[in-house]
């Protein structure tokens, strides 16, 4: 099953990026991705990818977050995809007291980085099915929060390439407004369900429905209607970090 990582990575390489693939298994673990991507894909150990990208993605599981190499991700920047579920990550004291948000931990973790939210708040698939070009009248926008103005401007222009607008929700203290439970979290993307679908067939459905134009002004709506409630969600199917 694909996850945010595979889409982005997807979307890169049509766009005509170069991509450095990591995860925790060894970079032989992703040679069949990588075949498939091309030739402007290629694998590595997660410091070697850190260090080659102008822009690094991290989309692991947050529990997992302290394992982001530090020093390889010095003066880069950062987009965190990743939040918080108790039943995958166990309770995080530093989340569970809502004094700070995941990205703000992540970015304390990474204090020699710019951290930036981004691509939070969008199923896998859908992220991939939903990408236009710039200008398109069916163009999504996906929000995005961050300390940093150059990171954020530099995450907009990803963005924008990879075929999404930018709305920026404000800091890292702000990012809650994208996180699981929130009105703009992944459900706007995915459209109406089928009538009496139940639970299971729902996670199915969500892996194979195109999803449906969430612009830029419906965004900010909904991401300003939000209302702080206690933090972490229910993993969805089709959802990654």
């Amino acid at each position: 099953m694909p996850g945010i990582g595979t889409s982005l990575a997807r979307l890169a390489v049509a766009a005509g990026l170069d991509v450095v693939l990591s995860n925790s298994r060894g970079p032989e673990t992703l040679t069949e991705l990588v075949d498939t991507l091309g030739s402007r894909a290629r694998a590595a150990t997660p410091e070697e990818a850190a260090q080659a990208g102008d822009l690094v993605v991290a989309t692991i599981p947050l529990k997992a977050y302290d394992r982001l190499p530090v020093d390889a991700l010095r003066d880069k920047m950062v987009l965190d995809t990743m939040n918080y579920y108790p039943q995958r990550d166990d309770r995080l004291a530093d989340l569970d007291d809502g004094h700070v948000t995941s990205s703000a931990m992540v970015q304390r973790h990474l204090a020699g980085s710019s951290v930036v939210k981004a691509f939070n708040s969008i199923g896998a698939h859908q992220l991939f099915t939903l990408a236009r070009p710039t200008g398109a009248a069916d163009r999504s926008a996906l929000p995005i929060a961050g300390d940093d103005a150059r990171a954020k401007e530099a995450a907009d222009d990803l963005l924008d390439v990879l075929g999404y607008d930018a709305v920026d929700l404000g800091t890292l203290a702000d990012s809650w407004r994208s996180e699981p439970g929130t009105p703009v979290y992944v459900r706007p993307y995915l459209g109406q369900a089928p009538a009496g679908i139940g639970p299971e067939d729902w996670f199915a459905w969500t892996l194979q429905t195109p999803g449906v134009t969430v612009p830029a002004a419906r965004v900010r709506e909904l991401a300003a209607s939000a209302v702080r409630g206690p933090v972490g969600g229910t993993l969805p199917t089709g959802v990654e970090g």
